[in-house]
């Protein structure tokens, strides 16, 4: 809270199952600034490569999430900088881990900052999402670097016939490929109270709509929101789901 704005706080949560797959891939948290109230960043990030790659994969970007977050200092540094450098250097450490073993590990990234003035700066690669909320209303969401979102945007198929497209998996972008991954942006100038920002992997946003989401996250606190939706996904999935994760944060205000 800042001293020229109304009264509120930060409800977060996580929530992560490892679905109907054998091993857990994803990865989530939420970190507290160690130095500057009311800034926080949740970071998401889906593995790939096998039993372990994937799982490695997904660790380096919470480590190097974590590391650069606990030396940043947003009175003096760019947020959209600190978002960018934790995706460019989690792609090289997760090169790096492909170059040193046998296997080849890539995941995906998504990550939201709050800061105490109540901006919100979003990065992402890959198809994980952040949905930012206002009310039960869908303010923002961030588009997929994936063949069925190039089709979407070529205008080939429809956004209801991409969710249940065959190649609804492969993506055209990710940490730790060849290429450098794809980097997009996004700001939020002011956040107001009662908003809500989802950050969740495929194996979860797959199985609603924007207007779903909307609704779960703004009718029940964070928590219990958290666990509504992993419960609707699991069902939803019916034997067939993959790794889920999600990270809800909530603009509440003080009462």
């Amino acid at each position: 809270m800042t001293p020229d704005s109304p009264g509120y706080r930060l409800a977060a949560a996580t929530g992560i199952d490892r679905g109907d797959r054998l091993y857990q891939q994803d990865q989530v948290e939420i970190f507290s600034h160690p130095r500057v109230a009311g800034c926080l960043l949740a970071v998401l990030a889906d593995g790939m490569g096998g039993k372990s790659g994937g799982r490695k994969a997904a660790d380096q970007v919470l480590l190097i999430a974590r590391q650069l977050f606990e030396r940043f200092v947003p009175s003096r540094e760019p947020a959209a900088e600190l978002l960018r450098r934790i995706v460019l250097e989690s792609h090289q450490m997760i090169r790096l881990t492909a170059i040193t073993s046998e296997q080849e590990p890539h995941s995906t990234i998504a990550a939201a900052l709050i800061l105490p003035d109540r901006q919100c700066h979003i990065i992402h690669a890959g198809d994980s999402r952040v949905y930012v909320f206002r009310a039960s209303n869908m303010m923002s969401r961030t588009f997929d670097h994936s063949l069925v979102q190039r089709l979407v945007e070529e205008g080939e198929i429809t956004e209801d016939e991409a969710n249940d497209h065959p190649h609804s998996h492969l993506l055209t972008g990710c940490l730790g490929a060849d290429e450098d991954p794809p980097i997009t942006l996004a700001r939020h100038d002011r956040l107001e109270i009662g908003d809500s920002i989802l950050v969740c992997s495929d194996g979860l946003w797959h199985y609603f709509t924007s207007r779903e989401l909307g609704t779960i996250v703004h009718a029940l606190k964070p928590r219990d929101a958290s666990k509504m939706l992993i419960s609707k996904a699991r069902q939803r999935a019916r034997g067939g789901g993959d790794n889920l994760s999600l990270a809800l944060l909530r603009l509440d205000p003080i009462e």
